[in-house]
């Protein structure tokens, strides 16, 4: 950690991670169609209007993050569907509420600039003289 910078709230690597994979316009569209429930790559493909394999490659994306679950038709292994992973949903939740949490922002510390408040001069002693 930086010398000056106070302890963050949040896991800054896990959360730099979500915000890196949520970033894209699609994969938000994404998130929130499953945010409404289960669906299948054709029923997300036909709600954007994206061909599969565009859609399967946001999907691996949010799964690898853990974002999302998959899971595969017990009767037909070909289909596949996507949830999201509620858990690691409290985990994002919990994580963006500490971190943009409007208390953490404290008044200005004058340390700089022509309202400074001085700063005590530090005195030191030279052995041997």
């Amino acid at each position: 950690m930086m010398a000056g910078i106070a302890r963050a709230p949040a896991d800054l690597q896990a959360l730099g991670r979500w915000l890196q994979v949520l970033a894209g316009p699609n994969r938000l569209l994404i998130f929130q169609l499953l945010m409404e429930g289960v669906q299948c790559n054709c029923e997300l493909g036909e709600a954007l209007g994206l061909p599969p394999n565009l859609i399967s490659h946001h999907l691996r994306a949010l799964r690898n993050a853990g974002l999302v679950h998959a899971e595969r038709d017990a009767l037909d292994a070909r289909w596949v569907y996507y949830s999201i992973n509620r858990k690691a949903l409290d985990e994002l939740i919990q994580a963006f509420g500490a971190f943009f949490d409007p208390g953490r922002i404290k008044p200005r510390r004058l340390t700089c600039g022509p309202h400074a408040e001085p700063v005590p001069a530090l005195e030191f002693t030279f052995l041997g003289r």
